[in-house]
């Protein structure tokens, strides 16, 4: 089918791949003839603006899982590698000296994440430049795809480091604040909540001008709906109840809603349209722009299915697996589930077999065999190399995975990646009722939190299950792992929280060690995932330290606690 310049530009901005516009954007002078050819005409300059959206695909947990996967320093799934494949999880959560003076570990991204704002910042500058002649309402619309572009770099700061130095396209001596004049280079951090305030004041900004559509050749872009979704979840951030619930009642209002099937969410060709649910998501193409996101967490089996390398990165934990429930809505236990069901697998909820694959779970025509000597099979984690593509836990992953994919070996993966969806929007309108006042609101919070459970058919909670706030929390807790799993969010919920130091900890990760017996039944065993070393998460963890080239060249910035 033929792609329009508009959505094809898109897709390779996103993943990285349009080095023209990369090489456009390095450019430290405006006045060149390059910026006469950029804005030469409309698809051009919108090709120079789509680049803002990099900063999405930097952390994709789809396409950049090796990196990025970033439920994996959580609870909820586990990197079956000690220290190969570039992957820093379980070292991070293992060993103090992941961190240091001067050093995020994995999760560094202070030169990258200002190298984006200084980008958008001079972007933002050549609008109001050269955009004239595209007409006002074109330039706003630009001006708000790039000031959120910019407030999502600002986001990923925050929550590593707090309070972020602020640097815009008007902040600076010379106007824009790019990095180029000695003035610019001395300047305090914001507190916290005052870089909250403008992160949150940037998407309203954005939200005020952006479409509530694009035309079909443009699909992709950011649209009002995006910048209220975000709202929704930076608020939840800074505190600011009434914001997030305005903003998912803003979402609601322009027509947000789940989807019927939630195992389709994730299924490029699912058979459902899912963009109702779906508020922003960084899109691939197959043929042109592709990850590895298959080839990473496929089953073992699937290596010799296909006689081609499969490394199963990432697995859920039983932490994860346990929380599902019944789908008549009892809580799934070791000690009791054997009292009403064949096994602890096939009458679970319908998000743990779109979530997990387990043993016994039907998976492109055969049958998973996670347990030990399958197909499958289960190797225990060591701190030292890999498992070999095998499952730690007894479980892989699902979500995200394309049945029926057999190009995967030679074409690699298109699926999309989801950023933000209604699901989780609704989640944080029920946390803010709860925050906000739980005894006068906990109607609203369990209306919201009961429609996420009713698209997949559980029952509903009600006032006797969370009679206070700390027993909704509770739920609404365990709601956002089991719906949200994979998606990226469980360990900055952890850390804004402040429960990452209780859940991680001095705490492992278990999974579950499956034996077939000569009858054909199977004995489950739940066992450590660690190798022997509980994980740690000190309080100075929630801040780690500012680069020592930002602490060192700028005279005013100074480092968290503790470092």
């Amino acid at each position: 089918m033929k792609k329009s310049i508009y959505r094809l530009l898109f897709l390779l901005v996103a993943a990285g791949l349009f080095t023209s516009c990369d090489n456009v954007l390095d450019m430290n002078s405006t006045n060149t003839l390059s910026d006469v050819a950029v804005w030469a005409s409309e698809s051009s300059a919108d090709a120079y603006v789509t680049a803002s959206y990099k900063t999405f695909s930097d952390v994709s947990q789809v396409a950049n899982s090796r990196n990025c996967y970033y439920d994996s320093f959580s609870d909820l799934m586990k990197s079956t590698s000690w220290d190969q494949y570039n992957h820093g999880y379980n070292k991070a959560l293992l060993q103090s000296s992941s961190f240091s003076t001067g050093n995020a570990g994995p999760f560094n991204c202070w030169e990258d994440c200002y190298t984006r704002i200084r980008r958008t910042n001079v972007l933002l500058a050549d609008i109001d430049r050269y955009g004239g002649k595209f007409g006002e309402d074109w330039c706003n619309i630009r001006r708000a795809e790039a000031r959120l572009c910019r407030a999502w770099s600002y986001y990923r700061l925050i929550r590593v480091y707090g309070g972020v130095v602020l640097r815009t396209d008007t902040t600076g001596v010379n106007g824009v604040d790019d990095g180029q004049y000695s003035e610019d280079t001395d300047r305090a951090r914001m507190t916290e909540a005052e870089s909250w305030d403008y992160v949150l004041d940037e998407l309203s900004w954005a939200a005020r001008y952006l479409p509530e559509s694009w035309p079909t050749s443009q699909t992709g872009r950011a649209t009002k709906l995006t910048a209220y979704a975000l709202i929704s979840r930076m608020a939840l951030y800074a505190g600011k109840w009434q914001m997030v619930i305005g903003a998912a009642n803003k979402c609601q209002n322009l027509g947000a809603k789940l989807v019927p099937d939630y195992a389709k969410l994730f299924q490029v060709d699912g058979g459902q349209d899912n963009s109702p649910e779906i508020l922003f998501a960084i899109y691939y193409e197959k043929g042109s722009v592709v990850h590895n996101f298959d080839a990473f967490n496929r089953p073992y089996g699937d290596g010799v299915v296909y006689n081609t390398s499969v490394y199963g990165e990432h697995v859920p934990t039983a932490e994860l697996a346990d929380l599902y429930e019944f789908k008549d809505g009892t809580d799934f236990s070791w000690n009791t589930w054997s009292n009403s069901h064949s096994d602890p697998y096939t009458d679970r909820e319908p998000r743990f077999k779109a979530t997990i694959l387990y043993n016994g779970a039907t998976w492109e025509s055969r049958e998973i065999q996670s347990y030990v000597g399958g197909i499958d099979n289960f190797v225990p984690f060591t701190q030292s190399g890999a498992t070999g593509g095998h499952t730690c836990t007894g479980y892989y992953l699902r979500k995200y995975l394309q049945e029926g994919n057999k190009e995967f070996v030679n074409e690699h993966s298109w699926q999309y990646d989801i950023v933000i969806r209604y699901a989780e929007v609704l989640l944080n309108k029920a946390e803010a009722y709860a925050n906000l006042d739980y005894q006068q609101y906990r109607t609203k919070a369990l209306d919201a939190l009961n429609e996420v459970r009713s698209r997949v058919g559980l029952s509903a909670r009600i006032v006797t299950d969370a009679p206070d706030k700390d027993a909704f929390m509770k739920l609404l807790r365990k709601e956002r792992c089991v719906e949200l799993a994979g998606e990226g969010l469980r360990f900055w919920d952890l850390k804004r929280w402040k429960l990452a130091s209780n859940v991680i900890n001095g705490q492992n990760a278990h999974g579950v060690r499956i034996t077939r017996d000569d009858n054909g039944t199977y004995t489950y065993t739940r066992v450590e995932c660690d190798g022997g070393t509980p994980r740690i998460f000190p309080e100075r963890y929630y801040y780690l330290s500012i680069p020592t080239s930002e602490t060192s060249n700028n005279k005013l910035c100074k480092d968290n606690p503790y470092w």
